[in-house]
């Protein structure tokens, strides 16, 4: 799963994108180290009416189906599986329509369970300084029984590949990471190509390392948050065959 993750800077947001002066970046967007659900986030999609050129837009993470009138469901949809993209209700709608979209994330968080209980959270991020995660997500339009527009969006998760397994023990998940390669392909292609190309991100592709439980708190926010911290050396629980 993926319940936290750090935003981009906006000159990122435009570098990594290819979001050029024709290319809407609609509002700046400050880069927040510990976005949690329901915030606004930036998203890269296409605008298929403007010749599908691509935009990024402030959406609420969670997404909320057109079918509910711009209300929130009473279940947590901040993460769609890959399981269920085209049978679930709240996803096949978005899925057929073809409405995927890239959360860009310079990384997230995710929780390892100890053997006593406690849980220690860690930082992921790509190997490569100053690069991102294109974090494959749907959107949805909503209008509000008052005729607001409400669009939101979920990051979808998969199988988790053997670095996350290990540290996501609880339940063996991580968000789909898209090649840079790739985005355009899920950006514009047909669901059966933008299917075939979610595959678990490779572990060596990627870097982890304890963080502090203040980012726990969505009152803490900012780069502290993903600075690296001694803990006590736990070799079974997260390498070895104690919570496999």
């Amino acid at each position: 799963m993926c319940g936290r993750y750090v935003t981009p800077e906006q000159a990122a947001l435009e570098r990594e994108y290819g979001i050029g002066p024709r290319q809407s970046v609609e509002q700046v967007f400050r880069q927040s180290y510990n976005v949690a659900p329901t915030d606004e986030v930036p998203v890269l999609r296409v605008v298929r009416e403007i010749a599908g050129s691509r935009e990024v837009t402030g959406m609420r993470w969670g997404l909320i189906p057109f079918s509910a009138h711009g209300q929130p469901t009473a279940y947590s949809t901040i993460n769609a599986t890959i399981e269920s993209l085209e049978t679930a209700p709240t996803w096949r709608g978005p899925w057929r329509r073809s409405q995927r979209c890239v959360m860009p994330c310079v990384g997230f968080y995710e929780w390892h369970v100890n053997l006593d209980g406690s849980k220690q959270p860690y930082f992921i991020r790509p190997t490569e300084d100053g690069a991102t995660f294109p974090l494959a997500g749907l959107w949805d339009r909503s209008i509000t029984p008052s005729g607001e527009v409400i669009e939101s969006c979920a990051v979808i998760t998969m199988p988790a590949n053997d670095l996350l397994a290990r540290i996501h023990n609880a339940k063996r998940r991580m968000p789909a990471i898209l090649a840079h390669q790739d985005v355009d392909t899920w950006l514009r292609g047909t669901p059966e190509q933008a299917k075939a190309i979610l595959r678990a991100y490779p572990s060596d592709a990627m870097v982890a390392w304890p963080v502090s439980t203040r980012v726990n708190s969505t009152k803490n926010n900012g780069p502290d948050l993903i600075q690296p911290i001694d803990v006590p050396p736990r070799p079974l629980d997260l390498f070895g065959s104690a919570d496999a």
